[in-house]
């Protein structure tokens, strides 16, 4: 199963907004994903309680793993996501 770990980049880590952007994109990808701190145990990416409930401040080390067709390739976009800072960032009002 492959995994990517990447350094939460927003200022204010992953929290209410970025935390909400994640989550939907991480749904609309065409395998699961899961995100962990640490070593506790693995939250559905596409959980928006779950991801939260990380904690994941500025600076946070999390990993995120997919199993499936495609599934390097999505961490690889959901990673580069992650390290960004989503919170400096307009948002889309497409």
């Amino acid at each position: 199963m492959p995994e990517r770990s990447v350094i939460i980049g927003s200022a204010q880590g992953l929290h209410a907004r970025p935390a909400k952007i994640f989550v939907h994109i991480a749904a609309q990808q065409p395998v699961p994903v899961s995100i962990r701190v640490g070593d506790r145990a693995p939250v559905p990416a596409s959980s928006i309680l779950g991801v939260l409930s990380l904690g994941a401040a500025q600076g946070t080390e999390v990993t995120l793993s997919a199993d499936g067709d495609g599934a390097a390739e999505v961490l690889d976009e959901l990673a580069g996501l992650l390290a960004r800072d989503l919170d400096a960032e307009e948002p889309d009002h497409a």
